[in-house]
């Protein structure tokens, strides 16, 4: 077998493919029935190349990967070796999309994540409700894989994660908006064993020429949907011309692994309002200027939101007073 990359056995084989080799029912289309569970009224989708899908009524969707591993009931790692025999090739180092091979300069092990899943309806519609994101930009997280949820054997609660393709970086937060027991209250717990360093959503920018570089998990949501509402031809299709990326913490510096992925992109950096963002906003340009992208900075100063108070993050240009929103009339480069 002649090594090939992910990409290339996606354009070899397609969704309307997948579908008619597991012989499943009904016919893919723009609104046709899932076919692998009772569907009375239409509320499943393929688009029109046959890369995505989405089932509106569970909120499951992705590419032609995810679509394997839920036909066959494989996870998502041997679905990508599958696929890529499917296509008549075997990995190459590009096409290792798990998790990256540690060099001299990544020498940590790829981390052991709990279980996580595709949100519910209820799931997008709560975390909808308390981050005031709307739901679309939420779906289109979800359907990039790096909107997930769980439930806490810990402490028997609901969680949403946002990860990164490879899972090697994760962080969840409470769906009740309460903090962890174990932080002494802090609402961000990155998981055990995570490269805390390493950008989500990089890998899944590679083919944006646009780059909304966000601190924190909020804020690369919120990203998400001002992606689809500003840069889409309409804010639920998923044309998008930036795509979101997030680095968890102001303290961290971009992975260097990770910097090769920026070179040549349009980069715009969202740090919150306060000293650390803004150190953040520094360090992350210098980083980003190095390897050839071309930078700048949202700032935040100057923007209120209906309560008065000052807008201090992405997240909060969602509830910004009526001058807020004429001052902003673009957010994303």
């Amino acid at each position: 077998m002649l090594p090939i990359t992910i990409e290339d056995a996606k354009r070899r084989i397609t969704i309307f493919e997948l579908w008619t080799r597991y012989n499943l029912p009904e016919t893919p289309a723009k609104s046709c029935r899932c076919p692998w569970r009772e569907d009375n009224k239409p509320s499943f989708s393929v688009n029109a190349d046959g890369s995505l899908w989405h089932d509106f009524a569970t909120g499951e969707g992705g590419d032609a990967i995810d679509f394997l591993a839920r036909v066959s009931q494989l996870d998502r790692k041997t679905a990508c070796r599958t696929f890529l025999e499917m296509a008549g090739g075997r990995p190459t180092v590009a096409a290792k999309i798990i998790a990256p091979m540690p060099t001299a300069q990544s020498p940590r092990a790829r981390p052991v994540l709990p279980a996580m899943e595709t949100g519910t309806r209820t799931d997008l519609e709560t975390l909808a409700k308390l981050r005031g994101i709307g739901r679309e930009g939420l779906e289109w997280a979800s359907e990039r894989g790096i909107l997930r949820f769980t439930t806490s054997q810990r402490y028997g609660v609901r969680a949403w994660i946002v990860t990164d393709g490879e899972r090697v970086n994760a962080q969840a937060r409470r769906l009740d908006g309460q903090g962890w027991e174990h932080l002494d209250g802090a609402k961000a717990w990155t998981l055990r064993g995570c490269w805390a360093a390493w950008p989500l959503g990089i890998r899944e920018a590679r083919d944006f020429p646009t780059v909304a570089l966000c601190e924190g998990g909020p804020d690369f949501l919120a990203a998400h949907y001002f992606a689809l509402w500003e840069t889409a031809s309409h804010y639920r299709q998923r044309n998008a011309s930036v795509a979101p990326v997030a680095m968890l913490g102001a303290s961290q510096r971009i992975h260097a692994d990770a910097l090769p992925l920026f070179a040549g992109k349009r980069v715009r950096v969202f740090c919150h309002a306060d000293e650390a963002g803004h150190k953040a906003a520094r360090q992350w340009a210098e980083q980003l200027a190095d390897v050839g992208a071309a930078v700048d900075a949202f700032a935040f100063s100057g923007l209120c939101r209906e309560d008065g108070t000052p807008a201090k993050d992405l997240n909060d240009c969602f509830f910004l007073n009526p001058d807020g929103f004429r001052q902003t009339e673009r957010i994303l480069p």
